[in-house]
Parts: structure tokens; C-alpha cells; sequence
């Protein structure tokens, strides 16, 4: 059986990452930004190749930098791990901010991530990302505080958050169910014009 000194040895670096001792915490920043879901610090000594005590000490040090810096966000850790998130103090301001103009049209961004939320849900925010090609996590927390989305629990491979539209998305399109949104074939390209377009391409890289 491994004894305490191997349960906390250095989990190799894959080489391609080249990270250095300095690099860890500005690493770690970068994962914090891009994730839609809370990270335990298990995850980031998987993938940094740290050892657990250091990774959560690491988090820790982050943490208490933000809030003796005293940022408008903060390094949240709950039960489900560690997150960015408004400052409490502020949450009310960014809540009014998010909303503020609620009644008008939605954004092409947030009308984009709606669509994709609708018609094929329940989806992550990372699919509804790698669909539209963008991070979308903004568009789908103003369409979340304006209550035309909401949490359909989680994927059990990836354990992110599912996504999918609310009662108030089906009051809004003024329809009693999803089975009644219009089909998308007729706003696909047909057949033909798919076609044409791989002609076109295929004659031009000749």
C-alpha cells in the first residue's frame, strides 16, 4: 500500500503543457475562466500536476489575494468546489444590470443561444458554446436572470449543468409545449444549395 509521502507526490506534467512552478496559479486563473462548472482541486492537480494539498493551498492564496485586493468578484469555494462569482456586496448592482432593459429585444448573441437551448435540450453551456463557436456564458446568464432558461439537473458523463427553456419561454413564443416549435428545415440551406456551395469550394482549391 502507498504511504503518505507517494499519496502526495508530484503528478507528472504531460510535457506539452511546460509548466513552471510560477505558472501554476496564473494556470489555474485561466481553467477558472473558461469552465462553466465548479472545479474541485483534484481537478486542477490532475491536470496541472501538482500535488491535492498544493493545488487546494493555491486556491486558497487566490482566494485571499481578491479579496485583499477587493475585486468585484471573488473566488467562491462550496460543496461543489471552486468558482468565480460576483462579490455578495455587488450582486444586487449586477443582478439590476443584467436586467435592466429586460422588456426590449434580445441580443442576436442571446437569440442564438436561445435557439440552440430550445432545440436541443437539455445541453450544457459548453455545447451550447461549441455551436455557436463563442463563449457563451453571458448570453446564457442574462437568459437565465430573465427566466427563459433554466437547470434540467446534470450530465452524468461530464456532470455539467443541463440546460433547457422555462415555462416563460413557452408564454413568450405563445405555444402550450416544445412540440409545438416550428420545424428548422425550412431555415436550413436545401440539399442543392449545399451542394453548390462544396462545388464552389472544391473548384476553387483546384
Amino acid at each position: 500500500m502507498a504511504d503518505e509521502h507517494d499519496a502526495h507526490a508530484p503528478i507528472p506534467v504531460p510535457e506539452q503543457l511546460e509548466l513552471s512552478a510560477e505558472d501554476v496559479k496564473p494556470a489555474m486563473e485561466a481553467i477558472l475562466m473558461a469552465t462553466d462548472d465548479p472545479l474541485h482541486a483534484a481537478d486542477f492537480a490532475r491536470v496541472l500536476g501538482c500535488p491535492l494539498d498544493e493545488a487546494t493551498r493555491l486556491l486558497a492564496e487566490l482566494a485571499d489575494d481578491y479579496d485583499a485586493q477587493g475585486r468585484g468578484f471573488e473566488l467562491r469555494h462550496t460543496a461543489r468546489g471552486w468558482q468565480y462569482a460576483s462579490r455578495g456586496k455587488f450582486e444586487s448592482i449586477v443582478s439590476h444590470f443584467v436586467t435592466d432593459g429586460q422588456t426590449a429585444k434580445l441580443s442576436q448573441a442571446a437569440l442564438e443561444a436561445l435557439a440552440i437551448i430550445a432545440y436541443k435540450q437539455p445541453v450544457t453551456r459548453a455545447q451550447v458554446a461549441a455551436i455557436r463557436g463563442v463563449n457563451s456564458d453571458g448570453v446564457i446568464r442574462s437568459l437565465s436572470v430573465r427566466g427563459l432558461i433554466r437547470t434540467m439537473g446534470e450530465d452524468e458523463e461530464s456532470h455539467a449543468t443541463l440546460l433547457g427553456t422555462s415555462a416563460l419561454f413557452l408564454d413568450y413564443m405563445g405555444i402550450e409545449s416544445l412540440q409545438q416549435l416550428p420545424p428548422l428545415a425550412p431555415f436550413l440551406p436545401s440539399q442543392s444549395a449545399a451542394n453548390s456551395d462544396d462545388a464552389a469550394r472544391l473548384e476553387e482549391q483546384g
